[in-house]
């Protein structure tokens, strides 16, 4: 496959990435013939592409997403990490801490409240497991002098399409405000968790062809049917998000494209008792691909709403956020303080969420795992 072809600026690839990066919310049996039919084009053609831009790793990989909110305890974490150790501690979290997913070194424009937190993460700990305290273990395993804990109180947008967001304008927006979705855990069976693992994990390029999802089945000996059923009480339930093609957006790619190079993440603190009104106007915007409702405490100003937003261009960056800015403004919204920090390196993965796993991750460093359990 050429790299004209791999690009993401190739007419069939970038509308197969325009619905494959985001497009699909829920379950599909054949997620590949919905995409092909939005995208307008042939099924084999899509899973041919796809499978061309996962091999050349300018998708990063394709699976089934969960609204992981509801499985575990997630938050994201900022760490003071002393300036010759910054480095080796992202090295750490991302490579040895398997419940660590973004792992960002982060910067500001200036001598902002929190900047010395250069080392950003989110981090997901399986049910029964204390958020706190694995963050306290990393933090002695990293050397970290300070970290501030910031839970998700609600969350406003949650999504990535950098090919569909190329081209916004500043300022553009939903017609309503975003919706709230308030994280609340939900209990599952051993046999759901067989089932969910076999559902989440990435699919490799033999496996995307039709319908995907009946080797997984095969691979725990379930019929299909019950598979599907399963999959379908998680749909109920609401652990369902949609399904993915992550593309490569924070390296290099191999046809020489950058999707993104700047990841900003802005930072508002509102009036207490206004926080579903701003995220939810700020969620509305469709540049930001992550809000939420997230109480940073003194160490940032007191900011309580935080958002992503990724560009090629800083200055288009700024120019979105003095609209969302003005925005607020318009409605009636105070805000008491506002910056940006800026994403440097950055690696992604996803975090893992098995109890099991937590349960492995602790007897492999000689823990006992039932030290590192939430209070009940």
């Amino acid at each position: 496959m050429t790299a004209a072809v791999l690009s993401t600026r190739h007419p069939e690839t970038a509308a197969i990435l325009a619905v494959a990066e985001d497009g699909l919310a829920g379950f599909h049996e054949r997620p590949f013939a919905v995409i092909a039919e939005r995208a307008g084009l042939p099924e084999p053609l899509v899973i041919d592409r796809i499978r061309g831009l996962l091999e050349a790793g300018i998708v990063r990989r394709v699976r089934q997403t969960l609204n992981t909110g509801s499985l575990a305890h997630g938050a994201l974490v900022a760490w003071k990490v002393p300036n010759d150790a910054l480095h080796d501690a992202f090295d750490t979290l991302f490579r040895d801490d398997p419940f660590s997913g973004h792992v960002v070194i982060r910067s500001t424009d200036s001598n902002l409240p929190g900047a010395a937190f250069r080392l950003w993460t989110t981090v997901k700990v399986p049910q029964g497991f204390s958020l706190e305290r694995h963050v306290a273990l990393m933090g002695g395993v990293i050397g970290a002098e300070a970290w501030r804990i910031m839970p998700a109180r609600c969350l406003f947008a949650l999504g990535v399409g950098h090919v569909r967001r190329r081209s916004l304008e500043p300022g553009a927006r939903a017609d309503a405000p975003a919706a709230p979705l308030f994280p609340e855990l939900t209990r599952l069976s051993p046999f759901e968790w067989e089932v969910l693992a076999a559902l989440k994990e990435p699919l490799e390029p033999a496996e995307l062809v039709s319908e995907p999802w009946r080797a997984r089945a095969g691979r725990l000996g379930l019929p299909y049917g019950r598979f599907l059923d399963a999959v379908r009480s998680f749909e109920e339930k609401g652990l369902i998000a949609r399904f993915s093609a992550f593309l490569e957006h924070v390296k290099e790619l191999p046809t020489g494209e950058r999707v993104t190079r700047y990841n900003a993440l802005f930072h508002w603190a509102v009036e207490p008792g206004r926080e579903l009104d701003a995220g939810g106007e700020v969620g509305r915007h469709h540049i930001i691909t992550h809000a939420y409702w997230r109480e940073a405490g003194p160490e940032f100003g007191g900011v309580n709403i935080m958002a992503v937003a990724h560009g090629t261009e800083k200055d288009v960056l700024l120019a979105h956020k003095a609209a969302i800015d003005a925005h607020l403004a318009e409605a009636g919204i105070p805000v008491r303080y506002t910056t940006q920090f800026w994403g440097g390196r950055s690696e992604i993965k996803p975090s893992e969420i098995l109890p099991a796993a937590y349960d492995a991750f602790c007897r492999q460093r000689g823990i006992d795992p039932d030290t590192m359990r939430e209070e009940p």
